[in-house]
């Protein structure tokens, strides 16, 4: 993988996570401050917006992650951080799947049983991410 890739993906990785974190802060975890108000902050909307905006920047970076070093992975039969990187892989497509129907579910119902598998498999994601980086590194990359 070149250097350009992964500084596209952990950017990626930096904005829609940063921007996803924020925004569950401020959607589900502050209290507005007046009781008529609409969000809990005024600067959700925002983030939301953002949040938005950049999440196919990960699933584009993710597609080319798949193509040069991914599936070369799977190919090989080097086993390092192979253990993190089905996870990832896991908690991604449940992540995607999961943003993708919050987005385009009616029911009250189903929408918060994907809000929370949005935002558990987000979460789980982010820590994998960062233990796949976290991990010692082998000579070819």
């Amino acid at each position: 993988m070149s250097r350009g890739t992964a500084w596209f993906v952990h950017g990626s990785v930096i904005l829609v996570g940063g921007t996803g974190l924020v925004y569950g802060w401020m959607r589900y975890l502050l209290e507005p401050s007046d009781e008529f108000a609409v969000v809990n902050h005024p600067r959700e909307p925002l983030l939301k917006d953002l949040h938005l905006l950049t999440a196919p920047l990960l699933v584009f970076a993710c597609g080319v992650l798949w193509h040069t070093h991914v599936w070369a992975r799977i190919r090989s039969s080097f086993a390092r951080r192979r253990r993190t990187g089905i996870l990832l892989a896991a908690f991604f497509l449940t992540m995607g799947v999961s943003g993708y129907m919050v987005q385009t579910t009616d029911d009250p119902g189903w929408r918060s049983v994907w809000i929370w598998t949005h935002g558990l498999s987000a979460c789980l994601w982010l820590a994998g991410y960062l233990t796949h980086q976290l991990l010692p590194r082998d000579s070819v990359d």
